[in-house]
């Protein structure tokens, strides 16, 4: 019934890949390939959470 009140991980973590994608383009453009590759790989990390998180919501 209040399943509005209660915050969703999913969209978290979505919110949180979209900024890290972001910054990643912002140093890609900026010239600073090591800071593009390392945020890069912190936004395919917080990926792979969410498709975790998908995949066990829907069992």
């Amino acid at each position: 019934m209040f399943k509005w009140l209660k915050p969703d991980p999913e969209k978290k973590l979505r919110k949180r890949y979209d900024a890290k994608l972001e910054q990643a383009m912002h140093a890609q453009r900026n010239g600073d390939m090591r800071l593009f590759a390392d945020l890069t790989e912190e936004s395919e990390a917080l990926w792979q959470q969410l498709t975790e998180l998908k995949a066990q919501a829907n069992k």
